[in-house]
């Protein structure tokens, strides 16, 4: 007989099911990426109303199923706050998420992949961080996690020295330092020219939220210029 398991986790996708239910999808760092059903959790009163949202890291308490999980009870460390209530940082949030998603597989250890959304969402907070560096930082060192970044794009004679130094820490600073410096724009706009490239390359779908992302973005820009 099953027992039940504790994943620390958080939640990447969350959508309606049946009458009151709720179905996610989890990054978690013991399970990597699996599939949760959550009874009743749109109902009023509902113990999980507030924690099957997307965002929520934390402990998830689930029972294994033939095919996927029932989350049995969740205990939420953080909820991101400070992204929620910015539209902008929900999209580049969003984004993220939906990269994770792309990467994760379920039943592999997923411990980097997380630590990497976590302390990249934690940086989005950050007010003296560009919220455009910190998605190319993310997006970097998730394909480099999995085997798909071009290594020797750090040495591209065809980029500034600048723009070359801040791509190697990129690649391979510490976790705990991959958030500990930025660029002047004119660099950024050289990481995001290469990043772009390397996207379009690498992924075989383009993301949805992506494209929201960028509307949001232009929007944004041309109210700035009003």
């Amino acid at each position: 007989m099953s027992e039940d398991l504790i994943l620390t986790g958080i939640v990447l996708l969350s959508a309606p099911f049946r009458e009151a239910d709720r179905r996610l999808i989890l990054l978690t760092k013991e399970r990597g990426k699996v599939t949760a059903f959550a009874r009743g959790a749109r109902r009023s009163g509902s113990s999980l109303l507030g924690s099957t949202l997307p965002l929520c890291f934390g402990s998830f308490r689930v029972f294994e199923g033939r095919s996927a999980y029932t989350l049995v009870e969740a205990r939420i460390d953080c909820y991101f706050g400070e992204i929620r209530r910015d539209l902008m940082h929900s999209g580049y949030a969003a984004y993220m998420m939906e990269l994770a998603d792309y990467y994760g597989r379920e039943n592999l250890d997923a411990s980097g992949m997380l630590n990497l959304l976590y302390v990249s969402l934690k940086a989005l907070e950050n007010p003296s961080l560009p919220d455009k560096l910190v998605r190319y930082i993310y997006e970097t060192r998730l394909m480099v996690m999995n085997g798909e970044y071009p290594q020797e794009t750090a040495s591209d004679p065809s980029l500034s020295p600048a723009a070359r130094y801040a791509l190697s820490r990129m690649i391979s600073a510490p976790l705990g330092s991959l958030y500990t410096f930025t660029v002047t724009k004119e660099v950024l706009s050289e990481i995001a020219s290469v990043q772009d490239r390397i996207r379009k390359r690498t992924l075989d779908t383009t993301p949805r939220s992506l494209a929201v992302l960028e509307s949001m973005t232009l929007l944004a820009v041309e109210n700035d210029g009003q």
